[in-house]
């Protein structure tokens, strides 16, 4: 179990008080007279799920401290592989996907990350691109097709399920994530953060929003819904390119705020 040196904590937190809430709210299509429906996952599914991603990692050799490429697309999946990862102890690289592909290159030669997670539009440009070519070991993908070889999410889920092992346990003052600057003011930048800067401002935003457990959120930057489990509020996720996100149909985003009370 991670000590509390590592935000997943709270994760379990909430899975042991309020098993059966939901966590998160994810679009999965047109229901009945075109509204759009949703997919609940409840508390205990996120933890059980990164539970398992975690010991998914660790069966396949993957040790805390190494750095993983993370290319998901907001969704369920996007939250229990980066909760797997904190609890692993291993370094998730997030970049903003709308720095482009050459940005996009140039961040992840200076992540020199020796895992990479993603959709199969990711491996394809980073088998297309040369994107951290001498430093990636290991590949998972998620969904859809796999030409590439590597594993799928769903064969590591399963992997740890089976497993025996135990949670490596966190420090506060280990490597937690490497955060990438936008790039709107010059090169973007990466940022290591500890887990104690993850545990810092979980408490700061808590405090300075008076958040309360079931709060509901409408994160259109989805890097920021990675807290919002931790702060047992539940985010809705919008239909929407967050890398274009004056794109968007308002009417998405107004009827979610109305049916999801945000």
């Amino acid at each position: 179990v991670p000590t509390a040196g590592n935000i997943a904590v709270y994760l379990e937190q909430a899975a042991e008080e309020r098993p059966e809430d939901v966590a998160i709210y994810v679009p999965q299509g047109d229901g009945l007279g075109g509204r759009e429906s949703f997919r609940r996952f409840t508390y205990r599914e996120l933890d059980e799920t990164s539970t398992a991603f975690a010991l998914g990692l660790r069966s396949l050799g993957i040790l805390p401290g190494t750095r993983v490429a993370l290319m998901v697309r907001p969704s369920f999946e996007l939250f229990a592989i980066t909760f797997g990862l904190f609890k692993a102890g291993v370094v998730p690289v997030l970049i903003d996907p709308g720095i482009g592909a050459r940005r996009m290159g140039r961040c992840l030669a200076e992540a020199k990350p020796e895992v990479f997670i993603g959709i199969p539009l990711a491996h394809v440009a980073r088998l297309v691109l040369g994107w951290a070519r001498p430093t990636i070991r290991t590949t998972i993908t998620v969904g859809g097709f796999r030409l590439w070889g590597g594993y799928s999410l769903k064969a590591v889920l399963e992997r740890g399920r089976a497993s025996t092992d135990e949670i490596p346990t966190t420090q506060p003052d280990d490597d937690a994530a490497i955060l990438f600057t936008s790039g709107s003011t010059g090169a973007p930048k990466g940022v290591v953060y500890q887990h104690r800067h993850f545990l810092a401002q979980v408490e700061l935003i808590r405090d300075a929003y008076d958040i309360r457990p079931g709060e509901v959120d409408l994160p259109t930057f989805p890097l920021f819904a990675l807290f919002d489990p931790a702060l047992q509020m539940t985010p809705f996720i919008p239909k929407m390119d967050p890398t274009r996100p004056a794109a968007v149909d308002p009417r998405v985003l107004v009827h979610a705020i109305q049916e999801f009370e945000v």
